[in-house]
């Protein structure tokens, strides 16, 4: 019989420069390092992760659509577009677009099953419309944080979520049969066979979530948790995100990790992450886009 995960890949929906506090957190206000910050960290993917399933195929994250490189009311409420032309440097030409990178990949959009949307940023949903076929998965959380009013000014866009013809639904976590994933003592088993896992790890936004993958050496894709693993590991802060509920999250990655050592911990835009993933033995050779 087959294993239940027989491949995973990494695309990239273009990349984008960030402060370095953004990244790496500052003592400033994030008033002041967004409008007079100077120094960036160039380069970092906008990742999307696929998992071949042997009953799916499943992205984690749906990237970035070209749109916000040519729109210029891309961002609806003008407080919102300055900000965020001040925070991000946006580098994606039309054929990162998503459905573009899966067929590169070999995999049609069409035959995505499922899309597990980490948190309803504009840069991890902004590809959905590329895959009208796949149910989307998100947090009730995440969705109740959503339909608050200027969610926008946090990067959340109903216009590019509460798209006609999407497949949303909305996970809650149950209790955690399985004692390998502690301290997690809820989560959401996905495909019902215990091989991926979604787990709370809200702090980057309400809602986020991280995917655990039950293969040999383990994967976490934690998204937006923390921008570099070592941050995580030495408990430096991000210049985004609550800080008390981000050390709650890390922490629980972190013991994790102490129990699961050869886990492979993964962020959305960590360059170095990608490297260690593609060397996994269930990474499929040559899916190194635009890396």
């Amino acid at each position: 019989m087959k294993q239940l995960i027989q491949r995973v890949a990494h695309l990239q929906t273009g990349n984008v420069d960030l402060h370095v506090q953004h990244v790496e957190g500052s003592p400033w206000n994030a008033l002041l390092w967004i409008f007079f910050g100077r120094e960036r960290v160039e380069g970092l993917p906008i990742s999307v992760f696929v998992i071949e399933h042997r009953d799916a195929v499943i992205l984690v994250d749906a990237g970035m659509a070209p749109r916000i490189a040519t729109d210029p009311e891309f961002w609806p409420d003008p407080i919102t577009r300055v900000i965020m032309n001040k925070i991000f440097r946006f580098h994606i030409e039309p054929e990162d677009a998503l459905g573009i990178q899966l067929r590169r990949a070999g995999i049609a959009p069409e035959d995505v099953d499922k899309a597990i949307i980490t948190h309803l940023h504009f840069d991890h949903a902004g590809g959905i419309a590329d895959i009208p076929r796949a149910e989307l998965i998100t947090s009730k959380e995440a969705w109740d944080h959503m339909l608050r009013p200027h969610s926008e000014r946090e990067g959340v866009l109903r216009r590019d979520i509460e798209i006609p013809g999407a497949m949303w639904r909305q996970i809650e976590y149950a209790p955690l049969e399985n004692a390998t994933l502690q301290p997690f003592a809820h989560g959401h088993d996905l495909m019902g066979d215990g091989s991926i896992v979604l787990l709370p790890t809200p702090g980057h936004l309400d809602g986020s979530l991280s995917v655990f993958l039950r293969v040999d050496p383990p994967i976490l894709f934690v998204s937006d948790l923390c921008y570099r693993t070592d941050l995580l590991m030495n408990d430096q802060f991000p210049g985004t995100g609550e800080q008390e509920v981000l050390a709650e999250s890390w922490a629980k990655v972190r013991a994790l990790k102490r129990a699961l050592p050869d886990m492979l911990i993964v962020p959305s835009h960590d360059r170095a992450a990608v490297a260690p993933l593609l060397a996994h033995p269930l990474a499929a050779q040559g899916d190194q886009n635009g890396v």
